[in-house]
């Protein structure tokens, strides 16, 4: 069947100029209402496209074998190429964030701002790479399914999502926080983990099966934590009568110490902390702190004989 082109549309139902004026008109209301000006002809905005080619070259150059491809005996060349691309790239991603504030703000940076950012989030990609490595290890060590460590980089999402975020929270507290902004929703969009990279994590981190976790943006995890899927640590939704301003920064979401277990659907929502060695069982809702080495969980469901059908309200 031969596919339809605009072309081939009567005008009478394709107004494209009725469009055209129309989406024109929406963009003046919208830059009045927000009070932003067009900046026709300037590209002031993080690239997604380009930050997903710039995560591709730092994989590589972060794990050269297993996420690189690497063959040959000159490894540290093709780390040097491939990281030397990932920063050119985000260089220019970053030109532009700074460009964006300029603009929104007013404020100017010095001429080298942005070099002095990559500049030191390159020199903490060591470290990054151990604390992979850390979460890797513990991936592995946490889930009997796992043939090797290897498995767990190549193909488990937590890895994807966690390294992302390694890298994205360098930016974000490097002045970087769209670009990290960015970064996080290109790991949300390949796994379905969602951690903003404001968050802090400590080593040995490990999400298994991972889909629908989400983590806010002022969160404190510990070491050697584990979370399963659909793990909310969220931030309550506070009344206008307490004072507060949805726009105002301030530490709002949970704080999660060394070695704490969190279980599938559990909620965890407010600046509450969960003590070391806590477990907390899977679709609890948790607003206040919990102990350390406490055990949070739902009461046991009822029971019933075979055969027999319990009354519409059991009595207490």
């Amino acid at each position: 069947m031969k596919a339809t082109s605009l072309r081939d549309i009567p005008t009478a139902l394709a107004p494209i100029d009725t469009v055209v004026l129309g989406l024109a008109a929406a963009r003046r209301d919208w830059r009045a209402e927000h009070q932003r000006h067009a900046a026709a002809g300037t590209a002031r905005f993080p690239s997604r496209v380009a930050l997903a080619f710039m995560l591709e070259h730092l994989e590589a150059a972060l794990f050269p074998q297993r996420l690189g491809h690497f063959e040959g005996p000159t490894e540290d060349v093709f780390v040097r190429l491939r990281l030397e691309q990932a920063l050119g790239l985000l260089a220019a991603e970053i030109e532009r964030e700074l460009r964006y504030w300029e603009a929104e703000t007013g404020d100017g940076f010095e001429s080298d701002h942005g070099d002095t950012i990559v500049r030191l989030f390159a020199a903490a990609l060591p470290e990054v790479r151990r604390l992979i490595d850390s979460d890797v290890a513990a991936a592995f060590q946490g889930d009997p399914a796992a043939r090797s460590v290897d498995e767990i980089l190549i193909c488990y999402p937590c890895a994807v999502a966690v390294m992302y975020h390694r890298l994205a929270h360098q930016l974000f507290e490097l002045g970087a926080p769209l670009v990290a902004r960015v970064i996080s929703e290109i790991a949300n969009g390949r796994t379905g983990i969602d951690i903003h990279p404001g968050a802090t994590i400590g080593p040995s981190f490990f999400i298994d099966h991972g889909t629908g976790v989400v983590i806010g943006e002022t969160a404190i995890i510990g070491a050697r934590v584990r979370l399963y899927q659909h793990v909310t640590l969220g931030a309550r939704r506070l009344p206008p009568e307490d004072g507060y301003s949805v726009r105002e920064r301030f530490a709002r979401h949970p704080i999660v110490e060394d070695d704490v277990v969190i279980y599938a659907g559990a909620t965890i929502l407010g600046r509450v902390t969960i003590g070391r060695g806590a477990t907390v069982g899977g679709n609890v809702w948790v607003t206040e702190d919990v102990p350390a080495g406490a055990l949070v969980m739902q009461p046991p469901a009822l029971r019933f004989p075979a055969g027999s059908a319990p009354p519409l309200f059991p009595e207490t």
